[in-house]
């Protein structure tokens, strides 16, 4: 999905309604280089219930996000459980198959999370110092294979809405469509955990 790409870029898209703090569903689009379109991402859940959930719980909520192709093609789907503790998003391909997970844990100076393969073994793990707060680098066995930097979006967009930007750079070549999926969501884990919500503070 990813392999042939070095770099992709993860753009929120705006919703009118969080200038004025109503948090609506995140929605991303995933571009190359050149800013041509990868893929999509939306998050799933509509309705009363969901809109309360969003207000009430923020980022402790259960949701789901699809991720898809500019043509509309399913490729990936993220499940985020209601937790009040250790955040985790796990994440399948479209046809049901588990992929893996990002499991967030426990850190008092760091953001820390591992990415997981279905089994729940680590793969890779991101521990990200509270002083370098839009960096989230990623490692395995010890050696940096990719990182997830947000982007500056400019001042009035910082302050008033969650419109964030990221660049996931995959630094090791050898890094797999599955290592690389799960990075992708990661970043979308990113946002939703440590950017939201901006709007309402």
């Amino acid at each position: 999905m990813f392999d042939n790409h070095a770099r992709v870029r993860v753009q929120q898209l705006f919703e009118m309604a969080e200038i004025f703090g109503f948090e609506s569903r995140n929605r991303y689009r995933v571009l190359d280089d050149r800013q041509r379109p990868l893929a999509y991402a939306a998050e799933q859940g509509s309705g009363l219930f969901g809109t309360l959930s969003r207000q009430l719980f923020g980022h402790w909520r259960r949701f789901d996000i699809h991720l898809f192709s500019p043509e509309r093609q399913p490729l990936l789907t993220a499940h985020h459980p209601f937790r009040w503790w250790l955040q985790r998003l796990e994440v399948s391909e479209a046809s049901g198959r588990k992929l893996g997970a990002v499991q967030q844990r426990f850190a008092l100076l760091h953001r820390r999370f591992n990415i997981e393969d279905e089994r729940g073994r680590v793969l890779m793990t991101v521990a990200s110092p509270l002083w370098r707060l839009w960096t989230f680098p990623v490692q395995r066995q010890g050696r940096e294979v990719a990182r997830i930097s947000k982007r500056w979006s400019g001042g009035l967009t910082e302050l008033f809405t969650d419109k964030d930007n990221f660049v996931v750079e995959y630094s090791d070549p050898a890094l797999d469509n599955r290592s690389r999926s799960l990075l992708l969501m990661a970043t979308l884990f990113i946002d939703l955990q440590y950017f939201e919500n901006k709007a309402g503070d």
